[in-house]
């Protein structure tokens, strides 16, 4: 009865466990819905105030190389993608005034170098002498000081194409006010902004955490590959929607760790991946695991070193780059669909995360290339995949969570059935069976310091016949916790079965054996004051392994025949004993 109401009771605290925290995730789910939005009213609440410019996309006469477009708008304004060496010149007339303190002229470079004139006279120029070194010049906006003065003059960019095939459309000019260039960018961006330092953030403090955590366990390294997944893909959307420009990091710059962070970022989880790979057992997408992942660790290690002896630039390898995330992202949804035939929850989150991210970066991906050679723009929407990176993050946080969970479970029922295997039921000693091998492990390293002592516990069968079991239960416990608590210490204790028992000591110096055998006797007296009804007896009889016969089994046999005699003298005083009126 007591086990059954202990049985309900686990099973109600598991049922209030669980939720509880069904109700702290749809608390949190709650807070951030409540406080996101507030949070970004914060940043992006005076916008409207903030965000006025002068826009310069009409009117424009573009020479590109020697063909020449006349009063063209830059929102309609198409033509054939650029190969490198086409020059751009780009001319018109700049309002005759606006009401700007100091203003800024925000330009989008793509790949070229650039110089601006003010009526025929230099003012600004980036870029040339990087390609004179055929060096990259990199993507991203830059911001020029376009004072009051060049109101009413004519504007002149000339643009020099330093990548194949990297552009399709001249993008919006702006002319914004100096203080507020910077945060119009940030708050236009903040939501990749937040993701980006999310993922960052999350990833350097996972990675650092799983650092140490791998020297405990290689249970972890899922997890520390979803922390460089995040590291990758911070560092890309940070330098993507051109957030870092804050801190002035060269532009190249930018564009290079734009480049290395999403070239890397699918290597943790190809090796994410592999467990689940494994668990399909078929041998040819086994072989195709290793192909793929020879060739993403090959391919990133061949662009990277082009890049860096400036042979070949990272913005022309990267559609092969494209591709091959392609291929990552197809071949793991055929191993997660193949997966779902085992019925497990974790597969099918598998499925769904690949499944969210797998669109997002698709719908990014036509949309990128769409944009850059035929420039058009077919989604009213952009900048989806960091938005499928989170939530695919959280799955495989959510997914690791559970097999983790699994796995330590499976462990500790392992470790379970092993100890059951080796411990006795009553005493919680090892048992006759571990006894055994123990014995069998000094028997083949050849020991010879230890001593084995034996014991018996007297009076057993007449505990038993006269108190009933359970009083002879607690004989054999009580017997138990003193040899062990004298003996544990200092060598193994197990129980052989009944009332025997044996200690196998790390040592065979007599004078400490002496020592403990004397503080056997002091735990043994101590615990009689605490037993009531009967005394606690205990024949024992010691041998040790560094004399003449250093054969585990016959110092053993000796200790349990010196033990039997010992057992033979006490009889006779106990009997005396009884007959003086003593206690059983």
């Amino acid at each position: 009865m007591h086990k059954w109401a202990s049985a309900f009771s686990d099973k109600k605290k598991a049922r209030i466990k669980k939720t509880l925290k069904i109700i702290w995730v749809i608390y949190s789910i709650l807070s951030m819905v409540w406080w996101l939005p507030q949070v970004d009213k914060l940043i992006s609440g005076n916008y409207s105030s903030i965000s006025d410019y002068i826009s310069l996309d009409d009117s424009w006469d573009i020479t590109i190389n020697d063909t020449l477009y006349e009063n063209v708008s830059l929102g309609e304004f198409r033509f054939p993608v650029v190969r490198k060496g086409d020059t751009i010149i780009m001319e018109r007339m700049l309002p005759e005034s606006w009401d700007m303190t100091e203003g800024t002229l925000r330009f989008h470079v793509r790949q070229t170098a650039i110089k601006l004139y003010i009526d025929e006279k230099p003012i600004y120029e980036y870029g040339y002498e990087r390609m004179a070194l055929n060096k990259t010049v990199g993507s991203g906006f830059r911001f020029i000081n376009f004072p009051k003065e060049y109101q009413g003059k004519t504007l002149q960019i000339n643009l020099y194409v330093s990548e194949d095939r990297a552009f399709s459309k001249l993008d919006s000019i702006r002319i914004y006010e100096w203080e507020n260039a910077y945060r119009v960018l940030m708050t236009e961006n903040r939501y990749p902004l937040f993701l980006g330092c999310f993922y960052l953030i999350f990833g350097l403090t996972t990675f650092i955490i799983m650092t140490f955590a791998l020297t405990v366990s290689l249970k972890y390294v899922r997890l520390l590959c979803i922390s460089v997944f995040c590291i990758c893909m911070g560092l890309w959307t940070l330098c993507y929607y051109n957030v870092v420009l804050i801190f002035s990091i060269p532009l190249y710059s930018v564009s290079l760790i734009e480049y290395l962070s999403l070239y890397l970022a699918p290597m943790p989880l190809v090796i994410y991946m592999w467990e689940d790979v494994k668990r399909v057992k078929n041998k040819l997408l086994q072989n195709f695991y290793w192909v793929l992942l020879t060739v993403q660790v090959t391919g990133t290690a061949i662009m990277i070193g082009l890049h860096a002896t400036d042979t070949v630039h990272c913005a022309a390898t990267l559609k092969y780059m494209q591709a091959l995330i392609v291929c990552c992202l197809v071949y793991f949804m055929l191993v997660l669909l193949l997966n779902l035939k085992s019925s497990r929850s974790v597969d099918l989150m598998y499925l769904i995360g690949a499944l969210v991210i797998g669109g997002c970066v698709s719908i990014d991906l036509i949309d990128y290339i769409s944009n850059r050679y035929y420039g058009k723009d077919i989604f009213p929407f952009r900048g989806l995949s960091p938005l499928g990176v989170m939530i695919f993050v959280f799955i495989l946080i959510g997914a690791f969570y559970i097999n983790l969970t699994q796995k330590m479970m499976q462990e500790n029922e392992r470790n379970f059935l092993i100890k059951s295997a080796y411990t006795d039921e009553l005493t919680q000693l090892h048992n006759r069976r571990y006894c055994v091998e123990h014995m069998l492990r000094i028997r083949e390293n050849k020991e010879r310091d230890y001593a084995v002592v034996c014991f018996d516990v007297n009076n057993l069968k007449t505990i038993n016949d006269t108190y009933g079991h359970a009083k002879g239960d607690i004989l054999i416990k009580s017997a138990a916790d003193v040899i062990a608590e004298t003996f544990g210490k200092n060598g193994m204790v197990a129980r052989m079965g009944g009332d025997e028992f044996i200690a196998i000591l790390t040592t065979s110096a007599k004078e400490r054996v002496a020592a403990l055998m004397e503080q056997f006797q002091i735990n043994l007296r101590k615990k009689n004051q605490a037993v009531k009804d009967f005394e606690i007896s205990i024949a024992c009889g010691c041998a040790y392994g560094n004399e003449e016969e250093s054969d585990i089994e016959k110092v053993y046999q000796l200790a349990d025949d010196l033990m039997y005699e010992n057992k033979q003298q006490m009889k006779r005083a106990r009997a005396q004993q009884i007959q003086n009126g003593g206690k059983i």
